[in-house]
């Protein structure tokens, strides 16, 4: 559903860095897919090339089988509000609307049937355990409840391909916990695609598929075997290559 194909980002006119390197990458219906790499290697500009907040210097990114970057500004805000969820480390949330208000958000702005927007957010509240959360203010809620309200928010309109940045960033241990398993189940049982960039092995070995990217490059990937704590330490393991310093001199 997802088709990424010699994506390159190059930033800067006289002096050039080169973020993306040729990237090619095959997302399909229903994948769980962890991003990670060292710091500066390119995660986040590939999760903003997605997310179609940058553009590729060249390249493409087809989501079945449509280039966003071929919008229009106005077209490509309807394709990001429509086809994109998006869950980030910070939360992202109004403070000044009730969880209710910030969860139908993206409904309202597509000036959805009230019913509508009541049937999907009844549904997903009860789904992810806040339906007793919906009046009260972001201030009022914990940072794990918070994520939730945005995990909710980024489903409530059925998105093709759900992002998330480093979502466990600003959780403890158990809200991490809950939120990973929380997107765990979301895409067995709601068939939903993720990609999620992090930097954290324990939130990665929830995925199904991990890819490692470092200058740029798309260098290796691993595949879940089925049982979270070997899949963890599979992850430890391809880190400490990735991420090792050479000790000879």
């Amino acid at each position: 559903m997802l088709q990424v194909e010699n994506l390159s980002k190059t930033y800067g006119t006289e002096i050039k860095y080169e973020a993306l390197k040729e990237l090619n990458l095959t997302v399909n219906d229903g994948e769980f897919i962890g991003i990670m790499g060292p710091s500066g290697s390119g995660k986040s500009t590939f999760l903003n090339l997605l997310a179609t907040i940058d553009q590729p210097t060249s390249g493409h990114v087809l989501l079945n089988g449509k280039d966003p970057n071929q919008l229009n500004q106005e077209e490509i805000a309807k394709f990001r509000r429509r086809e994109l969820g998006f869950i980030f480390q910070s939360f992202n949330l109004m403070p000044t609307l009730t969880v209710e208000e910030n969860i139908v958000l993206p409904l309202t702005l597509d000036g959805e049937k009230i019913s509508i927007m009541k049937e999907q957010l009844n549904r997903l509240a009860a789904r992810l355990g806040i339906a007793s959360l919906l009046k009260k203010r972001i201030a009022e809620i914990s940072g794990g409840q918070a994520q939730r309200v945005a995990v909710a928010r980024a489903m409530i309109h059925q998105p093709q391909l759900l992002l998330a940045d480093e979502p466990t960033g600003n959780l403890d241990t158990k809200s991490s916990k809950d939120v990973m398993q929380l997107l765990q189940q979301l895409n067995q049982e709601e068939k939903a695609t993720i990609l999620m960039v992090t930097h954290d092995p324990l939130a990665a070995s929830y995925c199904k598929r991990i890819v490692f990217i470092k200058d740029g490059e798309l260098i290796d990937e691993i595949h879940h075997n089925g049982n979270q704590k070997n899949f963890y330490d599979e992850i430890m393991v391809k880190l400490s290559e990735i991420e090792g310093v050479d000790n000879e001199f």
